[in-house]
């Protein structure tokens, strides 16, 4: 696809280009992740097959079948590796789903509801919403976080992704920039800036011919920053380059399409994120993934992501007025010093630096502070210069 940018002169992506040939350096160095293979359907058919087999046998011998999970909510589970980010150890411990007991008898048996649901779907090579799955039986499931929480049980059980068991997740991120692409059904997506922008598709494995002539990708934090660099017309002034959110905390398609255009492009990929420990928390997750899906690391994180704005080292550099920022609650503290006990964070030291300058102002401060100096500060003079002079870290 030809794109015509309309963006500053060659020299402002300088800086840029350089950060891109020192990745794709790593990358030939053998510093870069290895691909994992995906299963295919008779490979997750039959693992769901050995489960079953597993249960028959224990009745047979009067004995109370179970499931054996793995425990995805212990940090002692969790290894981190620079190059994939958070993933599950190998042997890591487990808890069971034990039919027989009033704990866990009705999840042991909603497990197996699923898990019959995704043998059909992969055996008729159709797919489904976790939506679609929670409302064929409401009042059994209850709510949609029972649903989803199973979901991924079942795909760290099997070893699998999602996408392998053939459930999709509804998308509520948004794109937009010099990027185009071809959904699975053929559908042509051009996602060249405009007053609008383009939905991330649910089905992010079964794109294809992505073309783009972007020189980075930025991570928006929130869906109001993202609108308002569209409004001020952001994509074109530093043209060509996508911009990206997951409108807060992102969701899983979010994370895979920032992982493809990572993998096909190896373009730089910045965050832009407020300067509290949430918008942390969320650049931690495109970058190195969560303890909840580290079973899923390989597919999901990016590590090569930097960290762009909004810095609280900024706060004092700009002079940010002290009446603009908000005081850290018992609960930012709490998330903060969480945070800097994380394994990623001993090889990240200017991370560190700037969390401690926020411990120390013990305030946090919104994107939307910017304003304060003008309007269109951020889109007019932060990014750009940012981005022009290596301002990440």
């Amino acid at each position: 696809m030809a794109f015509a940018p309309m963006g500053p002169e060659a020299s402002f992506f300088r800086v840029l280009d350089q950060h891109r040939v020192s990745l794709i350096e790593s990358l030939k160095e053998g510093r870069g992740e290895v691909p994992r293979k995906e299963a295919s359907s008779s490979e997750v058919l039959a693992s769901i097959e050995n489960i079953i087999q597993d249960i028959i046998t224990s009745l047979a011998r009067n004995e109370a079948p179970f499931l054996t999970l793995d425990n995805r909510s212990n940090w002692e589970n969790i290894k981190f590796e620079d190059s994939v980010g958070l993933q599950m150890m190998p042997h890591c411990t487990t808890k069971k789903i034990k039919s027989n007991s009033a704990q866990s008898a009705q999840r042991f048996a909603l497990i197996l509801k699923i898990l019959s649901m995704i043998y059909k779907l992969v055996q008729s090579n159709t797919y489904a919403t976790k939506r679609d799955i929670y409302y064929t039986d409401i009042q059994l499931f209850g709510n949609q976080s029972v649903v989803d929480n199973i979901i991924n049980d079942i795909s760290c059980m099997l070893k699998v992704s999602r996408r392998n068991l053939h459930i999709l997740s509804t998308s509520k991120g948004l794109i937009a920039g010099n990027l185009s692409f071809i959904e699975e059904d053929g559908t042509k997506v051009n996602c060249t800036c405009g007053s609008t922008a383009v939905a991330v598709p649910s089905n992010v494995q079964g794109i294809r011919n992505l073309a783009t002539d972007a020189k980075f990708l930025l991570i928006i934090e929130k869906d109001a920053t993202f609108q308002r660099l569209l409004d001020d017309n952001f994509c074109n002034k530093l043209s060509p380059c996508i911009i990206i959110t997951g409108k807060g905390v992102p969701d899983l398609n979010t994370r895979l399409l920032v992982k493809k255009l990572w993998d096909t492009f190896h373009l730089p990929i910045f965050t832009l994120v407020d300067a509290d420990p949430h918008g942390i928390e969320i650049m931690c997750i495109y970058k190195y993934g969560s303890m909840s899906m580290s079973f899923e690391a390989h597919n999901l994180t990016v590590p090569t992501i930097r960290w762009l704005g909004l810095l609280p080292s900024d706060i004092k550099r700009l002079n940010i007025p002290r009446d603009t920022l908000i005081p850290l609650t018992i609960r930012d503290h709490m998330k903060l010093d969480s945070i800097l006990k994380r394994p990623y964070v001993t090889c990240q030291p200017f991370w560190k630096k700037e969390m401690e300058i926020m411990a120390e102002l013990k305030m946090k401060a919104e994107i939307q502070a910017l304003t304060f100096i003008s309007s269109d500060y951020l889109s007019r003079v932060y990014l750009p210069n940012k981005l022009q002079f290596g301002g990440w870290i």
